[in-house]
């Protein structure tokens, strides 16, 4: 499942990292801890390889 916003790539992106171990768990904050905690690596891995280009910054609330 590819990221809605790239706020939400930028996220599985530092949860990622967190997951395999290139940056501390206690540096996480908001949503990408949320995500640390309730995905799995292959789950960050499509969110994180999403191409941020055509996505808006931050997903729209509708």
């Amino acid at each position: 499942m590819p990221a809605k916003s790239q706020a939400q790539q930028k996220a599985a992106g530092a949860a990622l990292s967190a997951k395999r171990g290139d940056t501390k768990k206690s540096e996480l904050r908001g949503a990408s801890k949320s995500m640390y905690e309730s995905m799995s690596e292959k789950e960050l891995e499509e969110f994180a390889e999403t191409d941020r280009k055509d996505l808006p910054k931050k997903k729209s609330s509708h």
